[in-house]
């Protein structure tokens, strides 16, 4: 079987450069939560070097709460803010005569637009206009809003606890975050099992991101699967990312 591994990269950790030989699909801050032109440049230049597809990761114009405080917008400023970012970098993936191939929203835009069908609609818009594949969780509006309009892909988290309803518990809770990379690794496996998650993530802020990556990505090999990027069929950026076949 085949997985996706994404990795939420350009934000300034410094795990960047060794994730991307692990992952097989690369989520780059645009610059508003996270990132600069010069930051995504370089993970984009990068992630081709590994064949590892590219995605824009645009959030919230909140620098000093990284994305993850909900902010009060209107559906129109969503869908101007996200066009403002996937464009800028788009703009910069084009120097590399690169393409991007899907968008997910970052942090609090992620977790608002999955629950307000405005918001979704206005990022699959951009999707539509962009021709990209929206990430999100599924069975949120952001699925709901995709459907006849662009490909979803239903994202499941490695290094994020899950409640008893199936929704991730909140970062202001002490249990979110998942510590242990064994515990990841059987999240990751519990996560494909069920079917509807078709990409994972690893979010390359985690202290332990380069281990959980590292971990996760073995077993699934181990376990006969294989990680390539969910995009390849749409790619244009060359060979399957990093495949082990």
């Amino acid at each position: 079987m085949d997985i996706d591994l994404n990795g939420d990269l350009g934000e300034g950790s410094p795990h960047d450069a060794a994730l991307l030989a692990l992952v097989s699909s690369a989520n780059i801050a645009c610059g508003y939560h996270a990132g600069d032109a010069e930051t995504a440049e370089r993970t984009i230049r990068l992630a081709l070097e590994q064949g590892v597809t590219l995605g824009a990761h645009p959030g919230h114009a909140d620098r000093a709460h990284f994305g993850r405080r909900e902010l009060e917008r209107t559906p129109a400023q969503v869908y101007l803010d996200t066009t403002y970012q996937v464009g800028a970098l788009a703009a910069l993936a084009r120097i590399h005569d690169a393409k991007l191939h899907f968008l997910k929203p970052h942090g609090a835009l992620y977790h608002q637009a999955g629950r307000d069908l405005h918001w979704a609609a206005s990022l699959v818009r951009v999707c539509v206009e962009w021709e990209l594949a929206l990430v999100g969780p599924p069975g949120t509006m952001l699925e709901q809003a995709a459907v006849g309009q662009c490909p979803f892909l239903g994202e499941g988290f490695a290094d994020r606890r899950y409640g008893a309803d199936g929704s991730l518990i909140p970062r202001t809770e002490l249990d979110a975050l998942i510590d242990l990379p064994d515990e990841a690794v059987a999240q990751v496996f519990s996560l494909v099992a069920t079917g509807r998650y078709a990409t994972i993530c690893i979010h390359g802020d985690h202290p332990a991101a380069l281990a959980f990556a590292t971990q996760v990505r073995a077993a699934l090999l181990d376990a006969g699967h294989r990680i390539r990027s969910s995009f390849d069929s749409r790619t244009a950026n060359g060979p399957a990312a990093n495949p082990d076949l």
